[in-house]
């Protein structure tokens, strides 16, 4: 014991004129080093590695945007794929676009009703929920599967003329995804109850995303012969078409004619009013 004592002394003792000569330090317990105040002991990482994250993120969000408002905005000689996409296709902007039209024409459909029901309270209006899964499914299986059509038609062509190089099947996808983003205002906007007006705005939003894709696929179908060209980008625009008109009626179906004006109300007479006799009647 008192060996242990006099060693425990020393070490006390060493440890104070290690103070004494830097009173800069701390010591730690249960170690025999020391470490400066004002220093933490634990490596600290520098924040360079979050801050490289956020800048990926903010780049991220600024494609997605550029892209969105290229979709917007499609115009001749202006390549959605090479002045917007420049082989980084997403599925970001894509898949989000897709989930959030799904969900606002659901949403917009049953709204209508409930307008509608406000206006005149003899409309039945029940929830529709299964119009979010009709919605979801429609959408999805157009932005996947029209693509995937498309993309082996034109690797079909390209064994046939060399000359015809589609893109790949990501770009392809891309390229429909956010040709449907101009949708989502204008359903919103079909919640105004006039029928010419949402007519109109489903020709513009429909005029918007047919030129998006066909000024996107010309480049490729142009090397292609006149007929096969003419004929595919008609069917590209015709399907998208039928899309919309089917939104267009199926989740903002026109009400039924006896909702429309007023029925007439028949009135009874007492029994001793006698009604005048037409022209050619004749009485018993």
């Amino acid at each position: 014991m008192a060996a242990a004592d006099e060693l425990a002394f020393h070490e006390f003792e060493e440890a104070s004129n290690l103070l004494a000569e830097t009173p800069d330090a701390a010591t730690t317990s249960g170690s025999d080093q020391l470490t400066p105040q004002g220093h933490v002991a634990v490596a600290v990482d520098s924040g360079g590695s979050y801050g490289a994250e956020e800048e990926a993120e903010e780049s991220d969000r600024t494609a997605v945007l550029d892209r969105i408002r290229g979709s917007l905005l499609p115009r001749p000689g202006h390549n959605f794929v090479r002045h917007h996409l420049r082989n980084q296709p997403d599925l970001y902007g894509p898949f989000w676009i897709c989930a959030t039209l799904a969900f606002v024409l659901a949403v917009t459909g049953n709204l209508t009703l409930v307008l509608a029901q406000r206006r005149d309270p003899s409309i039945h209006y029940s929830p529709q929920f299964h119009k979010v899964t009709v919605a979801g499914i429609t959408i999805y299986c157009y932005v996947w599967l029209v693509p995937l059509a498309l993309w082996g038609f034109l690797r079909w062509r390209k064994g046939v003329r060399e000359r015809v190089g589609p893109y790949t099947f990501l770009e392809t996808v891309c390229v429909y995804g956010y040709s449907l983003f101009v949708f989502i205002p204008t359903v919103v906007l079909w919640l105004i109850p006039v029928p010419w007006l949402q007519w109109l705005l489903g020709v513009l939003a429909l005029s918007l995303s047919g030129a998006s894709l066909v000024f996107t696929l010309w480049p490729v179908v142009r090397e292609d012969t006149s007929l096969v060209a003419a004929v595919l980008l008609s069917t590209v625009v015709l399907l998208h078409a039928l899309l919309a008109v089917g939104c267009k009626f199926y989740f903002f179906q026109p009400l039924p004619l006896e909702h429309l004006a007023p029925p007439l109300q028949a009135t009874s007479l007492p029994p001793d009013v006698l009604l005048p006799l037409t022209p050619g009647a004749k009485t018993t």
